[in-house]
């Protein structure tokens, strides 16, 4: 199972972690990992190229199943508020997709 770890600094997304394995399918055909991954990285291209903000990034090597990335401190106000909200959108399109996959997708906030 995948699980999706948000962390938030009061109304922001600060960071997010996805840990594990979906599993719904065989390697190269897993439609859960593949959604959760074109998701995330999507979120985290945006953010990159929309808000012009390097993230920080820790991920998995070969064997994948895990990615860290965190909002860096210290970013102008209006700068925070656009990557918490790019990372917003990313959060609802999870939740889709663990309505529709709950047993192979877990999010939960701290």
């Amino acid at each position: 199972m995948i699980q999706a770890i948000i962390q938030r600094d009061h109304s922001y997304v600060k960071s997010f972690t996805l840990k594990g394995h979906a599993e719904s399918g065989p390697a190269g055909q897993d439609l859960v990992c593949a959604a959760v991954s074109g998701i995330s990285f999507g979120a985290v291209n945006a953010v990159f190229v929309l808000c012009e903000i390097e993230l920080e990034i820790d991920q998995a090597g070969d064997e994948g199943g895990f990615l860290k990335v965190t909002i860096p401190e210290g970013l102008a106000k209006e700068k925070l508020e656009q990557a918490s909200l790019l990372l917003e959108g990313m959060i609802v399109s999870l939740q889709t997709v663990e309505r529709d996959y709950g047993q192979f997708i877990s999010i939960s906030e701290k």
